[in-house]
C-alpha cells in the first residue's frame, strides 16, 4: 500500500463516504476535498468539510498510519497549522495540535473497495512494458486522446524549465539562448553536450562579426570544437587552421576538448564535423533567426529557413582529409523536423507564456501537430498496442506518458490508469 492510493480515492471519492465518521464518532461531510498539492506542505489545500455541526475550511493531510505525522515532524512546521482533517489508512496514534487540541481523523481501510486495491497492486507489481498493458485496449479512445492532448502540453512545459534556466543565465537574451539550444539539438542526442559547450564558448555577437565570411565562421567553430588540431593533407583544413590561429589570439579563445565528440557507430550524415559545417552555413545565411521564427506561420516557412547549402569542400567530405562521393549534404527534412520538435516549438511556447502571448503557445502546438510522427523504439511499441500517432505532437505525448507515468508506475496520476482503476 502507498499513500498515493489515499490521495487518489480522496480526490476521486472512490471510497464509501456515506455515514462517514471520525475515529471519535463525529459525523463528517465532505463538501469539497480540496486541491491536490504535489509540492511541500499538506496534501490538499482549501478543503471544506463539516465535522459534527461545524463547517471547517482548511487543509487535509494524509498518511498510511497516523504516527507518520510525528515521524515527519509536521507538528514543528507552521505550514501544517491549518490542517482541519487527518485522513489515514489506520490511526495508530491520536494526533494533537501544539495547543493540545486533537486533530479530527478518519480511517479509510474499511472504506476502499477491495477490487480497487487489488487492481492497483497488479498495476504496481507487474513487469509489462506499461503497467496497464492488458487493459489498455479497453480504455475508451476519447479518454486516451484527451489525455494525450494534455501530455503534449505537459511535455512542452517540462522543456520550458530548461529554456527558462538558460534564459536567466544569459540575462534574458533570447537570441543567444535560442542559438545555444539550437546548437545543442544540432548535435542530436549523442553530441548534444559538446555542441552546446561549443556554442557557449563562442557568443553569438562574436560570430555575428564574421557572419559574412563563411571561412572565418568555420574556422571559429571547428577551432573551438578542438577539431583543427594536428596535421592535415587537404588545403581547406590547413586554411581553417591558419585563420583560427589568428582569431584565437585576437579573441583569447580557449577551445573545448576535441575528444568529447563522438563519431563511432554514427551515420555519416550525423557526423559532428558535418553538423558543425551545416551550423556555420546556417549562421552565415541567416540573421536574427529567433526573431524570424517568431513570425514564421508554418512548418514550410521554417524548412525554407533551414535550407543550408554547404561549400564545395563539404559536398565531397564528411570529415577532413577523407573524400566521399559528391552530395549536397543539406539538412534533411527529418533533421529540420527534429529541430522544430526539440527547439523551435518549445521556444515559441515558453516565449508565449513569459510574454503573455497565448497565440504563440497555440502556434507551438500547431507546429507539433503539423510535423509527421517521430520513429523510434518507444513509438514502435505504442503502435503495437494500437496507438497509431499521426503527428509529432502525439509522439511527444506518448514519450511523456511512457517516461513520466508508465516507467515510474504513476498510474494513479494518469487518466488511462484512472480509467483502468474504475
Amino acid at each position: 500500500m502507498k499513500e498515493d492510493v489515499l490521495h487518489y480515492v480522496w480526490r476521486t471519492r472512490r471510497f464509501e463516504f456515506k455515514n462517514l465518521l471520525t475515529t471519535e464518532g463525529e459525523t463528517v461531510e465532505i463538501i469539497f476535498p480540496g486541491t491536490h498539492n504535489t509540492h511541500a506542505g499538506p496534501d490538499f489545500f482549501d478543503a471544506r468539510v463539516r465535522i459534527g455541526d461545524t463547517l471547517w475550511a482548511g487543509n487535509v493531510e494524509m498518511h498510511l498510519v497516523a504516527s507518520e505525522w510525528e515521524t515527519h515532524r509536521h507538528g514543528e512546521d507552521r505550514a501544517y497549522d491549518n490542517v482541519v482533517l487527518h485522513v489515514v489508512w489506520e490511526e495508530d496514534l491520536p494526533i494533537r495540535r501544539s495547543n493540545g487540541e486533537r486533530i479530527p481523523c478518519i480511517e479509510l481501510k474499511k472504506r476502499i473497495p477491495a477490487v480497487l486495491i487489488k487492481t492497483y497492486r497488479e498495476l504496481l507489481h507487474n513487469e509489462h512494458w506499461i503497467p496497464c498493458q492488458h487493459h489498455f485496449h479497453r480504455v475508451p479512445d476519447i479518454t486516451r486522446q484527451l489525455w494525450l492532448d494534455r501530455l503534449m502540453v505537459e511535455r512542452l512545459e517540462v522543456k520550458t524549465g530548461a529554456i527558462a534556466a538558460n534564459l536567466e543565465r544569459n540575462h534574458q537574451h533570447w537570441e543567444e539562448t535560442f542559438y545555444q539550444m539550437l546548437a545543442r539539438n544540432f548535435g542530436v542526442k549523442v553530441n548534444a553536450e559538446p555542441f552546446e559547450a561549443l556554442a557557449r564558448s563562442l557568443p553569438l555577437n562574436l560570430l555575428s562579426k564574421h557572419k559574412n565570411n563563411l571561412l572565418q565562421l568555420e574556422a571559429l567553430l571547428f577551432g573551438q570544437a578542438g577539431l583543427l588540431e594536428g596535421l592535415f593533407e587537404d588545403d581547406y583544413p590547413q586554411r581553417l587552421q591558419k585563420e583560427y590561429a589568428f582569431l584565437q589570439h585576437k579573441y583569447s579563445l580557449h577551445p573545448i576538448a576535441g575528444s568529447t565528440w563522438k563519431f563511432l557507430r554514427m551515420r555519416p550524415a550525423n557526423f559532428p564535423s558535418l553538423r558543425i559545417a551545416q551550423f556555420a552555413t546556417l549562421i552565415h545565411q541567416s540573421a536574427h533567426l529567433f526573431s524570424k521564427i517568431l513570425v514564421a506561420p508554418n512548418v514550410e516557412e521554417i524548412e525554407n529557413m533551414f535550407e543550408v547549402r554547404l561549400s564545395n569542400y563539404w559536398q565531397t567530405h564528411y570529415v577532413f582529409d577523407k573524400a566521399s562521393a559528391k552530395r549536397a549534404k543539406t539538412l534533411g527534412q527529418t533533421a529540420i523536423h527534429l529541430l522544430v520538435i526539440n527547439t523551435i516549438a518549445p521556444f515559441l511556447f515558453v516565449y508565449g507564456k513569459l510574454k503573455a502571448e497565448p497565440a504563440l503557445c497555440d502556434r507551438a502546438l500547431y507546429l507539433l501537430e503539423s510535423v509527421p510522427p517521430e520513429s523510434n523504439s518507444i513509438i514502435d511499441n505504442w503502435q503495437r498496442l494500437g496507438m497509431g500517432p499521426v503527428s509529432a505532437g502525439q509522439t511527444q505525448a506518448l514519450l511523456q506518458l511512457k517516461h513520466e507515468y508508465c516507467d515510474k508506475k504513476q498510474c494513479l496520476r494518469c487518466a488511462v490508469g484512472g480509467e483502468v482503476m474504475r
